[in-house]
């Protein structure tokens, strides 16, 4: 009996040892296959970036006496003249961005693939000259869909993809002249404003190495800041063209949802309601985002997708001069502004002011449930499950690991640790509430349901002060790295206006001084709590970076919203 128990003894460590090879060796295997995995795509993305260097050097070495610096310095507008006039050829302006964009992507890392056929769009350029953005290099966000490459969105599981045509925007630009000739990097998931990924490495901001350029559409927002673009597009579901443009010193729209088509736009989780994703452009001014707009807002694009409102650009209403009643508000209750926050917006409300427009007072109601039942319970209603699922079997990027960390503890964990922290920390022990997600679909209907009745009741309180705007601040300065994961409490300025779905764009107004950098010793937040405290830090450094606003209209008055962003700006530039 005891040589059998000996011999079932051996049998079972064997079998346990076997097994854990097995485990292990079946480890290591897949760790392997996605390192090889990320080691294509990143030879990829350096071949294109060969094949752009070599075909500039070409350029150059064709038209030795001509200097291409110069072009990239020009706006928008005289950019387009020039090209109109014929005093600037289309080669010579997209060889000048390539090479600018190339330079911008050795300092920040923005760039994810290289459009090399937009050199053979050049063959064909003259048949679309009387396109508004005819000759006009432009860059676009990973996850917008351009034929032949991939759409990552910055997790593996879309690596290997390359879509099969052009996505709506895309298509309606090459037809208005524009030539798409770089993609740029986003954050992993996208539902991050940082912008890292374990495919294509961390990018950085233009004005600070040391700082974030933001995000999702962070690439956009490096490579527009440092010069390597006069025009992208990016998308926005929470403040990612925003914030990017906030850090950069730029320009950037988020439209009304559903105004410019979304077909061919990827996500890592598509279906949300609660919380509206917009593709917006982003630029160095105001008027170059308006000619985007009005490049878009076409007859194409409503037959494209006819799911589009056929609403063409109103040139009348954004040309108004009319002077305006415009509500503002300095703190949301939810996150005390940064001195430097504080500060743009009050500035740019006296110079309002003082250009004979009436400045009222309003304030967004009930944030705190706002934040936790409609935002954060709508954007994670599944538990955060499908955006978890994108992630199975790859590396979780540094950036974004506090913020993934909490979606997959187990349901029990979330209960207990929002019992512990309640009395402590009650706003973190809400959000751990709210991102359990929905019971069941009754309950989904429910949460969309107040959605609808909060946005009324913001139309309502709106109209009863007869505000043609508002104006906000607008997150910032860019914090320091690996900050965003952690303090995804701190997007209440910029996601509220995804829930209420109103057209929003933020519009630098300032730079950090040495006197904000010192005020934020006394900063305490509205809350005290840790999440106030590591705002603290994360903005801590930022002297000279730039801080912006954001300025507000009702839905489906776009126009109106980029008419108050140029006023905005030629307030604080006159």
């Amino acid at each position: 009996m005891s040589d059998m128990n000996r011999e079932w003894t051996s049998w079972v460590a064997a079998l346990i040892c076997g097994t854990g090879v097995t485990v292990i060796l079946l480890n290591w295997l897949g760790h392997q296959k996605v390192q090889k995995k990320i080691q294509r795509a990143r030879a990829r993305r350096d071949a294109g970036l060969s094949q752009a260097q070599q075909t500039v050097q070409e350029f150059k070495e064709k038209n030795p006496g001509l200097d291409l610096s110069p072009i990239v310095d020009l706006p928008l507008a005289e950019l387009t003249k020039q090209i109109r006039a014929g005093s600037l050829q289309p080669d010579a302006v997209l060889h000048a961005y390539m090479d600018k964009a190339l330079e911008v992507n050795r300092k920040l890392n923005c760039s994810t693939d290289v459009l090399m056929e937009s050199v053979k769009q050049l063959s064909d350029i003259e048949s679309h000259r009387d396109g508004l953005l005819y000759g006009v290099p432009i860059s676009v966000k990973d996850n917008i869909a351009c034929k032949g490459h991939d759409s990552t969105c910055g997790v593996l599981c879309k690596l290997d993809d390359p879509a099969v045509m052009d996505s709506v925007v895309v298509t309606v630009l090459k037809r208005q002249g524009a030539i798409p000739f770089i993609k740029t990097n986003v954050p992993q998931g996208l539902l991050n404003y940082e912008c890292g990924n374990p495919i294509y490495g961390m990018t950085v901001n233009p004005c600070n190495l040391k700082k974030t350029c933001g995000g999702s559409s962070g690439g956009e927002g490096a490579l527009i800041g440092g010069g390597g673009s006069i025009l992208g597009l990016g998308t926005d579901i929470g403040g990612s063209v925003r914030i990017p443009a906030s850090f950069c010193g730029i320009c950037g729209f988020k439209p009304t949802s559903n105004r410019i088509s979304l077909r061919g736009a990827n996500s890592c989780v598509k279906g949300i309601k609660s919380v509206m994703s917009s593709i917006g452009p982003m630029a160095r001014d105001v008027e170059s985002l308006a000619l985007c707009m009005r490049a878009l807002l076409c007859e194409d694009m409503f037959t494209l997708d006819p799911t589009v409102p056929p609403l063409p650009f109103n040139q009348q209403l954004y040309e108004n001069t009319d002077r305006l009643r415009i509500g503002y508000y300095e703190n949301d209750g939810y996150l005390q502004p940064s001195p430097s926050m504080a500060r743009a917006l009050q500035e740019t409300k006296k110079l309002l002011e003082q250009a004979g427009h009436t400045l009222v007072p309003f304030k967004p109601p009930e944030m705190y449930t706002t934040m936790h039942e409609y935002i954060v319970k709508g954007a994670v209603a599944d538990g955060a499950a499908t955006l978890l699922s994108q992630l199975k079997g790859s590396p979780v990027d540094p950036s974004v690991q506090s913020q993934i960390m909490p979606y997959s503890l187990p349901r029990f964990v979330k209960k207990i640790l929002c019992i512990i922290l309640k009395p402590i920390y009650p706003r973190v022990a809400a959000v751990l509430d709210a991102i359990h997600g929905v019971n069941s679909v009754a309950e989904l209907w429910k949460q969309h349901h107040a959605v609808e009745n909060y946005i009324h009741r913001v139309i309502a309180e709106w109209k009863e002060l007869e505000l043609d705007v508002l104006l906000c601040p607008m997150l910032g300065p860019a914090y320091n790295l690996n900050y965003c994961g952690k303090l995804t409490s701190a997007l209440s300025y910029t996601i509220l206006y995804n829930l209420l779905n109103f057209p929003v764009g933020a519009v630098p107004v300032t730079t950090v001084t040495a006197e904000d950098e010192a005020k934020l010793s006394h900063y305490r937040g509205n809350f005290g709590d840790i999440w106030d405290k590591l705002f603290v830090k994360a903005v801590r450094g930022g002297v000279g970076l730039p801080v912006a606003v954001q300025c507000v209209s009702l839905p489906w008055q776009d126009e109106l919203c980029l008419r108050f962003m140029r006023e905005t700006s030629g307030a604080h530039f006159l």
